[in-house]
């Protein structure tokens, strides 16, 4: 087995004023985070990460049920996050993800098999908050 070459992705984030911010991906499309406590544009940075984790496994999830043949027509997925108060910062220590999918043929086992393989070895989101990650910090004159 050859092992594949890091790759690398690149986000540009502009602050917006006040608790607003904007990111815009190498494609130039955007999504807008806003802790602006009134008329936020946005979601909040962990409600994004939420999104993200869940949207990560859904399309996993999606894709092994095309796959097998037996497409989703309703899909959702709950998701709740537990946040330790012990760690400074707060950090979710635990994410429950409720799987809520419909469509003819499907069966619980089915949904719950793409679930365990998209968390066990697909979801790049799941894997990456769970892995320990090097943040650098350069400042550039702007």
């Amino acid at each position: 087995m050859t092992p594949t070459q890091p790759t690398q992705k690149t986000m540009t984030i502009h602050h917006a004023g006040q608790q607003r911010y904007t990111a815009h991906n190498a494609a130039g499309q955007q999504i807008v985070i806003d802790m602006t406590p009134e008329h936020p544009l946005g979601v909040g940075p962990m409600d994004a990460v939420f999104a993200a984790l869940a949207a990560c496994s859904m399309s996993d999830v999606v894709e092994i049920l095309r796959k097998r043949r037996t497409p989703a027509q309703k899909y959702r997925v709950e998701l709740t996050g537990f946040r330790d108060g012990e760690h400074q910062p707060p950090r979710y220590y635990r994410y429950l993800m409720r799987h809520v999918v419909s469509g003819e043929g499907i069966t619980r086992e089915d949904v719950e098999k793409a679930a365990h393989l998209s968390h066990e070895k697909y979801c790049t989101v799941g894997a990456s908050l769970n892995a320990e990650v090097d943040i650098e910090v350069v400042l550039k004159e702007g």
